[in-house]
């Protein structure tokens, strides 16, 4: 399936924001302060910071974070010219270890909120503490069906009809948080995964930033006409 083919499929994004709303908060001259963590080839990471290039996102993504060496994410960093600093998790004993040099990164970078994405690794409360609500994943379906790691091909696997993303804040469980943002795309009948993964990975391209916007919004107390 080529790019063009993937972003002409139907889907269906809810609730969705104007790009205009998306840069008007929060307010010229106050950014977002994003931390990103990230484990593998980075495609997220590089929409929100090529939306906040292009202006459409109020923020700045202050430090990436991630944790395998040699990731293809850190190409997209130096592309951005943002800090990217590697904490690899095989050097750690313990969850809480990681996490703990997670918190203190971030805090050493004036990070406000954490994105995670494409991010595989499981949180504990040291670092869901240190940011209540103000941690956000991008998931691989459409939540809460098909939770955790194979998000796609337990779709495919369950014969369901209608696949899709969800952004969601950070819950201890994985994959448990409430829902900020969805999109859906159809399953077809000769979908694999690789072709299925490939068109839910164009509406995730297109919910992060939105989500990121919104999920800040409502923090504020803003209300939004969506």
């Amino acid at each position: 399936m080529t790019t063009d083919q993937a972003q002409s499929t139907p889907s269906f994004i809810s609730p969705a924001i104007p790009l205009n709303l998306m840069a008007e908060y929060p307010p010229a001259g106050t950014p977002l302060k994003l931390g990103v963590m990230a484990s593998g080839s980075g495609t997220n990471f590089e929409v929100v910071a090529q939306a906040i290039a292009d202006g459409k996102l109020n923020a700045k993504i202050q430090v990436l974070i991630y944790n395998n060496p040699g990731a293809k994410v850190i190409a997209r960093a130096e592309k951005f010219g943002i800090p990217a600093i590697l904490l690899n998790h095989r050097e750690y004993k313990q969850r809480e270890d990681l996490d703990s040099k997670i918190v203190e990164t971030l805090q050493q970078y004036d990070v406000d909120w954490v994105i995670m994405a494409g991010w595989m690794r499981v949180v504990t409360q040291v670092l869901v503490d240190a940011f209540p609500d103000r941690m956000i994943n991008i998931h691989p379906s459409l939540l809460p069906s098909f939770p955790g790691i194979r998000g796609v091909e337990q779709a495919l696997e369950a014969g369901v009809k209608i696949a899709g993303c969800t952004v969601h804040f950070v819950r201890l469980e994985v994959d448990s948080g409430p829902i900020i943002m969805q999109a859906a795309v159809p399953v077809l009948p000769n979908d694999t995964s690789e072709t299925l993964h490939a068109r839910i990975q164009v509406q995730e391209h297109k919910i992060l930033p939105q989500a990121i916007a919104l999920a800040a919004a409502q923090r504020a107390g803003l209300m939004l006409n969506c």
